[in-house]
């Protein structure tokens, strides 16, 4: 099935648009935006590329390459040293989740969410100025772009790599 799509933000920054965009799964559209260049070299340095190109269904919380960048200096390098695997697929975990949630499925208000990482929670808010997702580290996310669909779950775009910690609280 081809589809056509256009999202534009208001703020001019993102605009995702695919002629005849054939149904992909979550990598290969990730591969295939320049945007998210450093979450795909984690994913392979992780080796999840073939799990998140599996059946799913899966939700991923994309960071774009800004989100990586404003991390402290050298934080990227360190998590993609083989030694530190553990903790890079931990990081990558805590932004899945394995059902398929698009926007309008994420409850109005402030709900907690589990992610694949089990250990960990995160606390979504959806409200009219949109979905933000509070982390481990107390600090807030934007959706920037929702509801990138491919064939094995949804795609939602995000202004901040989401740390695990402590839990969140859900105002």
């Amino acid at each position: 099935m081809t589809t056509t799509f256009k999202l534009a933000i208001a703020a001019g920054a993102f605009v995702l648009s695919g002629a005849s965009a054939q149904a992909n799964t979550i990598v290969d559209i990730a591969a295939g935006d320049a945007r998210f260049s450093t979450l795909v070299a984690a994913v392979t340095a992780a080796d999840l590329a073939d799990t998140l190109s599996g059946p799913g269904p899966f939700t991923v919380y994309a960071p774009v390459n800004d989100a990586f960048a404003a991390l402290p200096e050298g934080t990227v390098d360190t998590l993609l040293e083989p030694g530190n695997k553990d903790q890079l697929t931990n990081v990558l975990l805590y932004h899945v989740d394995d059902r398929k949630l698009t926007a309008d499925m994420i409850p109005h208000g402030s709900n907690y969410f589990k992610p694949i990482l089990n250990s960990e929670r995160m606390c979504i808010t959806s409200d009219a100025t949109g979905v933000k997702i509070a982390d481990g580290s107390g600090q807030m996310a934007n959706v920037i772009v929702a509801d990138i669909q491919a064939e094995n779950g949804v795609i939602h775009v995000i202004d901040k790599v989401l740390l695990p910690g402590t839990r969140p609280a859900c105002h």
